[in-house]
């Protein structure tokens, strides 16, 4: 089954660089969106389905962790798996993308092999 995929990441590098390991890692890709924000990425869910979102949670005018609140607060996207890419380590930002049901977290600077273990399972 091809993945329909949301990066949500401030830097457009970034964004290219987790299309590329996606790749790399042979998720099978479908779809691959692209949002500079969480306000964008709740306009890009509007226009689009996807599987899975993976998002930052350091970013401008709406952050990473507002964007899963409002995830989980909306009965069309609250089973959407969300994963975390951050710099935050163990920190609090972390630990509140588990409590609010995050999928997952991968920690910058990461790797194919990492993302591909934290998507296996999820799919």
């Amino acid at each position: 089954m091809a993945l329909d995929v949301l990066i949500v990441d401030d830097s457009a590098a970034i964004r290219k660089i987790l299309h590329r390991v996606l790749r790399q890692a042979e998720i099978p890709l479908g779809e691959v969106y692209e949002a500079s924000n969480g306000a964008e990425a709740l306009a890009s869910l509007e226009r689009h389905r996807v599987n899975l979102v993976l998002t930052d949670i350091n970013m401008p005018e709406m952050d990473g962790l507002e964007l899963l609140r409002r995830l989980r607060d909306s009965e069309a996207w609250k089973s959407l798996p969300v994963v975390v890419i951050t710099t935050e380590g163990g920190k609090a930002g972390v630990l509140e993308a588990a409590k609010l049901g995050a999928a997952g977290y991968v920690k910058k600077p990461f790797t194919a092999d990492q993302i591909k273990e934290k998507l296996t399972g999820l799919f």
